[in-house]
């Protein structure tokens, strides 16, 4: 089933459905590793951030459950993380080498490449526990199963309806917090907590894509190409600490600096970019857009 809650399907089932299906595909995932062990945890990772957001948007009621499951995932996401961190960097050379603006650049960009890509191979031959911790997430998403199960939802669509502008509300405002905090302050966790205000709004926005396909289409569109923005920037401001704990990791102190101007320039440009295209993503007021999407839920479960 797909990442999406259909109005006209019973709305609790359609959240067990939902979360079944997303825990599923993390363990087929996990089982089988068809692109090798590193893509199926980076794949379950994923869904683990949809069943998070999931939780956040319709728990709103089952604190218990909410509270017990959002840190069943973001444990499970965390005991797979290392290796997973250690690629995201490799991956940050890679879009770096796209922005040099000489050969010097790229030469830089390519050592740090092929050191980042030894350490990524030193730590994961030094992650003797990681099939212990595959199996380990495996359990837990069985267990997630069962207590999704169990959540307690509304069924009729007004109560519904409140459900979801509460979570709604609750999100948008996380990111319009988040946007006046990069803004006054510009630091590299305030525009990871925007990140993650964008990615859960972009989320949303595909679980209840029926309510409004054009313009909900369009509204996705607009996160993702923000998402895309920010996660780059996180990626640099993460390169940046580990530069910090290991200034020797291009070797001579010229390769450095070169390779800590162009992040620096880098990471300024995304910000600004960051900054300006978040503008038209919270256009809306938290409690108006949550209102009207109680609205078109009331229309498509009603009439």
């Amino acid at each position: 089933m797909p990442y999406r809650i259909r109005p006209d399907g019973d709305f609790a089932s359609e959240v067990r459905q939902v979360a079944t299906a997303q825990l599923q595909r993390a363990i087929t995932s996990l089982e089988h590793q068809p692109d090798g062990l590193h893509e199926a945890i980076h794949d379950a990772r994923k869904k683990f951030k949809r069943l998070r957001n999931l939780l956040r948007l319709v728990a709103i009621e089952d604190k218990d459950t909410r509270k017990t499951e959002n840190a069943r995932l973001r444990d499970t996401a965390r005991s797979l993380s290392t290796v997973r961190d250690a690629t995201a960097l490799i991956e940050s050379m890679a879009y770096l080498s796209g922005h040099a603006l000489n050969s010097d650049e790229k030469a830089t960009v390519a050592l740090a490449h092929q050191a980042l890509t030894e350490r990524r191979d030193r730590l994961a031959s030094e992650e003797g526990d990681l099939t212990d911790k595959v199996s380990a997430a495996i359990m837990q998403c069985r267990a997630s199963v069962a207590a999704f199960s169990s959540l307690e939802l509304p069924s009729k669509p007004r109560p519904t309806a409140r459900l979801l502008a509460s979570g709604w509300k609750k999100a948008l405002a996380k990111g319009h917090v988040a946007l006046a905090t990069c803004r006054e302050e510009g630091h590299g966790e305030a525009f990871h907590d925007l990140r993650k205000a964008v990615q859960g709004y972009w989320m949303n926005l595909l679980l209840l894509r029926e309510l409004w396909p054009s313009a909900f289409a369009a509204k996705r569109h607009q996160a993702k190409e923000l998402v895309d923005i920010l996660g780059h920037e996180h990626d640099l401001t993460l390169l940046i600490e580990q530069l910090d704990h290991h200034p020797d990791l291009v070797g001579s102190g010229e390769a450095f600096a070169h390779l800590l101007a162009m992040i620096i320039r880098q990471q300024q440009e995304l910000r600004r970019l960051g900054l300006d295209r978040a503008k038209k993503v919270f256009a809306e007021a938290p409690a108006q857009e949550a209102a009207i999407v109680a609205a078109l839920w009331l229309e498509a479960t009603t009439s």
